[in-house]
């Protein structure tokens, strides 16, 4: 088995004709698709979508079993206003309509971000012959065909092969007992030594403000360079042998120049600013078909419960076209707490729909690095690049009631 699920490589491509587009190539891809599309289509609300861009304007609907795109903005319609880059890199999967949310780009008018989750769940769908994920579609077994275990975890001495199809089955891992607390110890002593030296608005760091007025450090990056301890770990053969578990050759994150591993402080009662991300699979904005799966690795310097910022998981989610991030409704795939005690790792696929609950009792100490797949192009490390600048450029959370976010 392989996670690798990549469709596309960086690189020169052809200027997109929007009218071109509109009048032939999504009638195609809509009919082509019609059985990936039309069960999961049925649990939409899926009113008819008017795109207008400064070079052609058309709407989509949906009918039954089939799509249709008609020239020109259809009565009642929700609205959406893109830029010819905009409609380019939505097509070509190097956006979403959350990147456009998450950076204060989204222009619609008449719906809002939930509408528009649904019509990209159709738009991917079709553009990528993919379905759209429908309730029981996903199941899980274990290796003898048994139903498989989702709180299960695993020790350092555990079957390798065990691990590798619970990673497949499940996009996540719960690694327990893996590292010496006294080694978490010496890093949480290190992040104290170490935040000295990040500023607010300095462009490795991330800051936030709590419910007492207070501007908080959340995120140290480059936390290898402060820490030797960390910078040891990230090199332990303990640490690295989890990137063999796929047999896909991920590798370690040598390629993100400068922030291979970032330290994060998860403080109580933040009131402004990112710290605690709800429900998002990693490719919510955008190159699922140009980097899926990676392999993110969240190291628990301090243990995590539910009340003091664990993660969850909803298993399965890798394997399901749903909603890239927020809650989608009706969504069937199960939803799995990870509570870990100091030493633990927890790694989720980049494509695992996962969250961090807000701490309320106590605050949580975690490190976050991961390993890649390897490059199928060269232009792949730029991309990524650029794809970072837009998650840390993003003024805005995604903790906006779905009903309500991305209303014009």
């Amino acid at each position: 088995m392989s996670v690798d699920v990549r469709t596309r490589d960086d690189g020169p491509v052809p200027a997109l004709d929007a009218e071109r587009w509109f009048r032939e190539t999504l009638p195609g891809a809509l009919d082509a698709n019609r059985a990936g599309i039309a069960p999961g289509a049925a649990l939409l609300r899926l009113r008819p979508l008017a795109i207008t861009t400064p070079d052609a304007q058309a709407t989509v609907y949906w009918h039954g079993d089939r799509g249709e795109v008609v020239p020109g903005a259809g009565d009642g319609s929700v609205a959406w206003r893109l830029t010819a880059d905009e409609l380019a890199d939505l097509v070509s999967d190097q956006s979403t309509p959350m990147a456009m949310f998450s950076s204060g780009r989204l222009r619609v008018s008449g719906g809002g971000l939930t509408d528009l989750l649904d019509w990209w769940l159709v738009l991917r769908a079709a553009l990528d012959g993919r379905a759209i994920h429908t309730p029981g579609s996903v199941g899980f077994r274990a290796r003898d065909g048994s139903p498989l275990d989702l709180d299960r975890s695993f020790a350092p001495d555990d079957d390798p092969a065990e691990m590798s199809h619970f990673l497949h089955e499940a996009g996540f891992l719960h690694l327990r007992g893996w590292l010496d607390p006294a080694r978490m110890d010496q890093i949480s002593a290190d992040m104290d030594a170490a935040v000295g030296d990040y500023r607010d608005g300095d462009g490795n760091s991330w800051w936030v403000t709590t419910s007492s007025g207070a501007r908080r450090c959340v995120r140290m990056q480059c936390f290898d360079a402060k820490s030797p301890t960390t910078a040891e770990l990230l090199e332990d053969p303990a640490f690295v042998r989890i990137a063999e578990l796929t047999g896909d050759g991920h590798r370690g994150q040598q390629g993100l120049v400068g922030n291979r591993v970032e330290a994060l402080f998860k403080p109580i009662g933040v009131a402004h600013g990112i710290s605690d991300v709800p429900w998002h699979k990693d490719c919510s904005l955008g190159r699922h078909s140009y980097d899926c799966s990676n392999l993110t690795t969240g190291i628990s310097v301090t243990g995590a419960t539910e009340d003091s910022g664990q993660l969850r998981v909803r298993p399965g989610s890798h394997r399901a076209l749903c909603w890239p991030a927020l809650p989608q409704p009706g969504l069937d795939l199960p939803d799995r707490p990870l509570p870990t005690e100091q030493g633990d790792i927890t790694v989720h696929l980049s494509c695992t729909l996962h969250m961090a609950q807000p701490p309320v009792a106590r605050e949580r100490r975690v490190l976050y690095t991961g390993f890649r797949l390897p490059d199928r192009s060269a232009a792949a490390a730029r991309a990524r690049q650029k794809l970072r600048a837009v998650r840390e450029a993003a003024p805005v959370t995604v903790s906006q009631e779905p009903s309500d976010a991305g209303r014009a």
